[in-house]
C-alpha cells in the first residue's frame, strides 16, 4: 500500500530482481499488478518521495519472497481515507498479506479509521514509526501486526548476525486502542507496539533501485518502512494468512523468533516500552524471524 504513482515501478523492479538473480516479475507474466485505490488504472499523480517508498516495498517483497505475486495499490493521496480505501481494494483483489509503511500520530479520532485495517483472514502489517519512542497508527490498531526495527550487524555467532533495537523505531503504549487478548505485558493496559521487528537502521540498510526523480537509481534505505514489507513477506512465505489471527501466533511461537535483548529508542524510565531486553519489549516486540514458524 502506497500513495501517489511511481510510473517506473515495474521497470525499476525488473532491474532490482535481475541484479540479485531473481526471476522476472512483470505484468506480462502475471507476477506483478499495479492498480489505483479503486482497483482500476486511473493512477494518481506521480510523487518522487513516495516512489522511493514504492520501490522499497516492491524490492523487499522480492528479496524475502521471490516467488510471491506482487500487487501494488496506489492511493490517490496520503490521507488515511485514501490509504484505507486502498487496503480494502487489496483485500477485494485477493491479497493475503498487506504491508503498510506509513504512520501518523495518535489522536482521539483514530478509531474512526480502524475498520480499514480489520480484515480477518488477511495479514496486515504496519510500520511502528521512525521517530523513536512513541506510538503511531495504523501500527497501534489491534488487528494489525505492528513491526518495529533493529540494527543488523555481522557477528561471529552461529547465526552470523547480531541485532540490537534501532534507536529510531517507534514503540510504546497506545492511548486509545484496547489491548488484544494475546498481549499480556503488564506495563500497558492498552495496545502495546510493536509485535515483531526486522532490520530498519539506515546505517545497516538495504539496497533499493528507484529512478523516478532520481539520478543513479541505486540507494540504501532504512526505517521501519523496510521492516514492514519484510515481515509481510515472511507471512506470505508461511502461506497461512487465512488462518492466523493478526499477531496472535507470534506470541505462542516465540522459539521461532530471534530475541533482541539490547538497545533503546528513547526515554521511558528504562522500562521495556522503549528498552530492549529478554522476552517482549516495545522497540523489537518478540524479536525477528527465525524461519516462518511463528508466522
Amino acid at each position: 500500500m502506497d500513495a501517489y504513482n511511481d510510473p517506473n515501478a515495474e521497470s525499476d523492479l525488473g532491474v532490482y530482481r535481475s541484479q540479485f538473480g531473481l526471476s522476472a516479475c512483470t505484468t506480462a507474466n502475471g507476477c506483478f499488478k499495479k492498480v489505483d485505490q479503486n482497483g482500476g488504472t486511473s493512477y494518481p499523480r506521480g510523487n518522487s518521495g513516495w516512489a522511493e517508498e514504492i520501490s522499497l516495498d516492491l524490492d523487499m517483497a522480492s528479496a524475502i519472497c521471490p516467488n510471491c505475486h506482487i500487487l501494488l495499490v496506489e492511493a490517490s493521496s496520503n490521507s488515511f481515507t485514501n490509504l484505507g480505501t486502498a487496503v480494502n481494494t487489496a483485500v477485494n483483489l485477493g491479497a493475503n498479506t498487506i504491508s503498510n509503511s506509513y504512520g501518523g500520530s495518535e489522536s482521539s479520532g483514530e478509531t474512526s479509521n480502524a475498520s480499514y485495517y480489520n480484515h480477518p483472514g488477511h495479514i496486515i502489517t504496519a510500520s511502528s514509526g521512525d521517530n523513536g519512542y512513541g506510538v503511531e497508527v495504523p501500527a497501534a490498531y489491534n488487528t494489525v501486526v505492528a513491526v518495529g526495527g533493529t540494527s543488523l550487524s555481522r557477528s561471529g555467532n552461529t547465526r552470523g548476525w547480531s541485532e540490537t533495537a534501532w534507536n529510531g523505531a517507534g514503540s510504546g503504549c497506545s492511548a486509545y486502542i484496547s489491548k488484544p487478548s494475546w498481549q499480556t505485558d503488564a506495563g500497558c493496559s492498552k495496545r502495546t507496539v510493536a509485535d515483531t521487528s526486522a532490520v530498519a537502521d539506515p546505517n545497516t540498510g538495504v539496497s533499493v533501485y528507484d529512478t523516478y526523480g532520481q539520478g543513479s537509481g541505486w540507494m540504501v534505505f532504512g526505517g521501519t518502512s523496510v521492516a514492514s514489507p519484510i515481515i509481510a513477506s515472511v507471512y506470505a512465505l508461511a502461506g497461512n494468512a487465512s488462518s492466523v489471527n493478526a499477531a496472535q501466533s507470534l506470541y505462542s511461537h516465540t522459539s521461532s523468533l530471534f530475541d533482541v535483548t539490547s538497545g533503546s529508542n528513547g526515554s521511558c524510565g528504562g522500562s521495556y516500552l522503549c528498552t530492549a531486553g529478554s522476552g517482549y519489549d516495545g522497540p523489537t516486540g518478540l524479536g525477528t524471524p527465525n524461519g516462518t514458524g511463528a508466522f
